[in-house]
């Protein structure tokens, strides 16, 4: 089904509420693709950010990941180019590479969003982190080798775990 045999339900700054045939869902407006960042350093760490998430009501665990062409002339800006970006901006890391390992729907029932994923390695630790002025970014470092341990203990403790996180852990052990 086309575009054109869809009826905006209702628009906010940054999604419309469509319906389109039998389904209802949300369009990201203003962006050129979705990036997220498998980031793991030399010393076999994967590098994992934490921040509250309204709509779950909870902190959540998730990879570096953002948004690419939403800022004013940058409408068209390469996803590698992004994922560096939101690397440094979210973590304060750097990476010497920076590979794409997938792309796929995070929630095809509800988004349209697709998500592309790339494993960065080489990484350089040149800034705090911590996101942008809208986000409050906690980085966590956590050794590839005892990081079941460490997921399951976050969520012990109230925190949810993106699943896009276990879907990177097969990019990290790659």
């Amino acid at each position: 089904m086309s575009e054109s045999n869809e009826v905006t339900v209702a628009e906010g700054k940054y999604v419309r509420l469509v319906r389109q045939g039998g389904w209802e869902f949300a369009r990201r407006k203003g962006i050129s693709g979705i990036v997220g960042i498998v980031a793991v350093t030399d010393d076999g760490k994967l590098v994992l950010v934490e921040q509250y998430r309204a709509p779950v009501g909870a902190n959540v665990i998730e990879l570096p990941a953002g948004l690419a062409g939403d800022a004013k002339g940058h409408e068209r800006e390469d996803l590698a180019d992004a994922a560096r970006r939101e690397l440094l901006e979210e973590t304060g890391y750097e990476a010497r590479s920076m590979q794409r390992v997938a792309a796929g729907a995070a929630s095809a029932g509800m988004t349209d969003e697709i998500i592309t994923l790339f494993r960065a390695t080489g990484l350089t630790k040149t800034g705090e982190g911590a996101g942008d002025e809208t986000e409050d970014i906690t980085v966590h470092e956590v050794p590839l080798a005892g990081i079941t341990d460490w997921l399951a203990a976050q969520e012990r403790g109230g925190k949810l775990i993106d699943l896009k996180v276990y879907c990177g852990l097969y990019f990290a052990r790659a």
